[in-house]
């Protein structure tokens, strides 16, 4: 089924956002620090042709680069709302990896009407683990300052399985078509953000996922400071893969939004 564009108005200019299928609940995608609406294309293509999905490029990132700042949690929060409030979706569910599992809590927060999941693919988690050091944070935002730089992260710490050719060269465009000030926000402040009065507040269904061999958000790190947050939240973790699993692991996130959207529907 071939996907819709359309375009959203939010602070400062507009959001492209590529949506296709007919049933729901309409699943919401959210991509990392790096990725754009392209990295779920392994997922999407492994789901019933009919299902609702909708994905878009995060403010300064992609097609959204030329927005405005600030490219803070909240303004990322806020297109995301802005996004499910103008398609009028009915009941969704925000997928969200990494710094964008770290942005769908905060809009699962905020308890929009038609939410009736959340799910968290490797997700920063609400309270900051102590390794999060300033030193870290500012190593961390130079990973994506080269081609060289954006290579090495994602063979050293990004992934624990090969990824094929086509995928390497689609990360490596991603995570340079940024704004600099988008590059730099989340490693310098975003990730350090402690949001674990807004988790609290999430009331919906959570399923978290995460890779065996993540190097960058190690299930014990999520077992330590997001299950204590969000208690009713249900981890698994798949086996053998790292931080990247919507590239990694596809199938493995493909069956689990299946078998979700099968448990909401009945």
């Amino acid at each position: 089924m071939t996907e819709n564009t359309s375009t959203v108005r939010v602070a400062g200019g507009t959001i492209e956002v590529r949506s296709k299928g007919h049933v729901g609940p309409a699943l919401v995608f959210v991509h990392y620090w790096g990725g754009s609406a392209a990295t779920w294309n392994g997922v999407i293509e492994r789901l019933p042709a009919e299902q609702v999905t909708v994905r878009f490029d995060q403010r300064g990132w992609g097609t959204s680069q030329a927005l405005p700042g600030p490219y803070t949690l909240d303004q990322l929060a806020d297109d995301l709302s802005y996004v499910v409030e103008t398609l009028a979706l009915g009941p969704f569910v925000i997928v969200g990896h990494s710094m964008g599992g770290k942005v769908g809590q905060l809009v699962a927060a905020r308890r929009p009407a038609g939410l009736a999941g959340l799910i968290l693919v490797a997700p920063a988690p609400p309270e900051p683990p102590a390794a999060v050091t300033p030193d870290y944070r500012e190593g961390l935002s130079h990973a994506y300052d080269s081609p060289e730089s954006v290579e090495q992260a994602l063979v050293h710490v990004l992934t624990a399985v090969p990824l094929p050719e086509s995928l390497r060269a689609a990360v490596l465009r991603d995570s340079l078509a940024v704004h600099p000030e988008a590059r730099r926000e989340w490693p310098l402040r975003g990730i350090a953000t402690d949001i674990t009065d807004a988790a609290r507040a999430i009331d919906v269904p959570v399923t978290v996922l995460t890779g065996e061999n993540d190097a960058v958000e190690p299930p014990h790190v999520l077992r330590n400071h997001l299950l204590p947050h969000i208690p009713h939240a249900q981890l698994s973790t798949v086996p053998d893969v790292g931080h990247l699993l919507p590239l990694e692991a596809p199938d493995a996130l493909a069956a689990e939004l299946r078998s979700l959207t099968v448990r909401l529907g009945s």
